[in-house]
This record gives C-alpha cells, structure tokens and sequence, in this order.
C-alpha cells in the first residue's frame, strides 16, 4: 500500500507547527494508496474530532491532545488511532489492519496507539487516561 505524499507532510505540518488539530486518512483501494481525507484545525474539539470517524467504515487517525499534567504543566500527546468498527466490511478490515504498521513507520513522532472498534475505545476519558 503506497503512501501518498500529502499524509507525510500534512503530519509533519501538525507535528512541527501546530498548523493541525487532526488528520483523518483513508485507504483508496482502487488506487492502492493511503491519501488525507480530512484535516481539523487548530480549534478543533476532540468531540468534533470523533465525528469525523464513519460509523461503518475503517480510519487512520491523528489526533493532537492538550491536556495538563497534576503538576500543572501544559503538555500534548499525538495519538495515532486505527478506527475499525465492527460494521465495517471485513476485506475493509483485513487491508487497514495490513497496512497500519508500514502507515504508521511513515509518521515519524506518533507517542500513543489506540486501536478501536466502537467510539467507547476512542472515549475522551480513555485519550486522558492514556496520555499521562
């Protein structure tokens, strides 16, 4: 599965400058490609982030989470999802679930993986209870 180049460069954009709050990706199968599908800006929530994600269909997502230490520290975690919900087709499945670690070697700075299947995986409290 290639790697379209605008997925590299788009996460080095969010990893570098911020420019980005999150990255959707989507495998093109007719053209055997992983491409952006969506990008969220800087103010996105992570409510308006998980919206994003189809209901029936598998992602790869990136999501930059702010959030502060018990210390008070203000820090980020860029979390790597790998969205891949039980009504999605399994041949859908098979391929994101073969082409995740060659994707996610091509992102050099992901700090946390999440795999998921339902959004109760990708729950705020589950990102806050990872990050720290």
């Amino acid at each position: 599965m290639a790697v379209h180049d605008d997925c590299k460069l788009k996460f080095l954009e969010l990893k570098a400058k911020r420019t980005y709050r999150s990255i959707v990706f989507k495998i093109e199968e007719k053209q055997k490609q992983v491409v952006v599908e969506h990008v969220g800006e800087p103010a996105e929530t992570y409510e308006q982030f998980t919206e994003k994600l189809p209901a029936d269909e598998c992602r790869y997502a990136i999501f930059d989470f702010d959030f502060l230490t018990p210390e008070g520290v203000q820090k980020s975690r860029i979390f790597f999802i790998a969205w891949s919900p039980d009504t999605s087709r399994v041949r859908s499945k098979m391929i994101y679930a073969s082409s995740k670690d060659r994707f996610k070697r091509e992102l050099d700075g992901i700090q946390v993986e999440l795999q998921a299947t339902d959004p109760t995986e990708i729950g705020l409290d589950v990102i806050k209870s990872r990050a720290s």
